[in-house]
């Protein structure tokens, strides 16, 4: 155990983390307890070359995965590896702050250098087979008329899948407007379109609960699980699958949905401040990252716009 690691954590609840965040970086701390433990190294000291070798660790075939139980083999991509420094590093910014033993600055941890991927959203035909898919994939009518309508929401609203997952039916009024809390507890609105509108009701109509959850899964005979919710691991694995039925090469997920969202408002004149409360971000450098032109839209504005674009006499 990392030394007052416990304490880190109940300072981050006690500053209103959300228990996803604080689970998180617990689960990141972790993997550096057991590259310590795996190296017979003490945190009180560990140094530069430390460092060095818990980046390696995380790059390689034999980290293990943060349950400490069984080996990961699948490779972290640089943004993973930096959220797991990012943890470290304020892991030992809070050591120092409660005056602490801290064996190295927390700044010594540097983030390793995230390459940019080229922008992955599908073309807005194939989003909207993958968002209509459930009504012909799934056999059960129940579960296909959820599934559509969390696949409707999520496209319409921009919404982060955590988000759906929590949301309550108290949460939406009559116009289809929706009051979410999302990351970091900022409090937002968030508008359902008509189509999407119009599938919630009629979604709503079969439910025969008090259940409070939005989305809900289903037991034996359609029969609604109390107290229960559909979670974010089981909607992600149903994307993948109607993916792959659908044949839509390009990787699409419930995130993918978001990005699309944006994207596509955008190419339609979205103001970018707006586009950036409707996600609900902070930063307007955080939603430009998340609005990535289409290839096809990128070789219209090339054609359209370029001083050289006609042909020469």
């Amino acid at each position: 155990m990392l030394p007052y690691s416990d304490d880190f954590l109940l300072n981050l609840q006690a500053n209103n983390y959300s228990p996803e965040t604080i689970y998180n970086y617990e689960r990141d701390l972790n993997v550096f307890n057991n590259f310590l433990d795996e190296s017979g190294i003490e945190f009180e000291k560990i140094d530069k070359r430390t460092i060095t070798y818990y980046k390696a660790y995380l790059v390689s075939h034999d980290r293990k995965t943060a349950n400490l139980r069984e080996q990961d083999n699948k490779q972290l991509d640089s943004r993973s590896i930096n959220r797991m420094l990012s943890a470290l590093r304020s892991y030992m910014r809070y050591l120092i702050d409660v005056d602490r033993p801290c064996p190295l600055p927390p700044e010594v941890v540097k983030l390793t250098k995230a390459g940019r991927k080229h922008p992955q959203v599908a073309e807005l035909g194939d989003l909207v087979r993958l968002i209509e898919s459930p009504s012909s994939l799934e056999s059960n009518p129940k579960v296909a008329l959820r599934n559509r309508v969390m696949l409707e929401v999520l496209f319409a609203t921009g919404m982060r899948i955590s988000e759906l997952c929590n949301l309550n039916r108290s949460q939406i009024d009559d116009t289809g407007r929706i009051f979410i809390t999302g990351k970091g507890r900022k409090q937002r609105f968030v508008y359902l379109t008509p189509r999407a509108k119009q599938y919630l009701e009629a979604y709503l109509s079969t439910r025969r609960d008090n259940c409070p959850a939005l989305f809900i899964p289903y037991a034996g005979r359609n029969v609604a699980k109390p107290r229960r919710r559909i979670s974010t691991n089981y909607l992600q694995e149903r994307i993948k699958r109607y993916r792959e039925k659908l044949r839509i090469n390009v990787p699409t997920s419930a995130h993918s949905l978001r990005h699309g969202f944006a994207t596509y408002l955008a190419e339609r004149g979205a103001n970018p401040v707006a586009l950036q409360i409707l996600l609900g971000h902070e930063s307007l450098d955080t939603t430009t990252r998340y609005v990535h032109a289409s290839d096809k839209y990128a070789e219209e504005t090339h054609h359209r716009y370029h001083p050289l674009a006609e042909p020469s006499r």
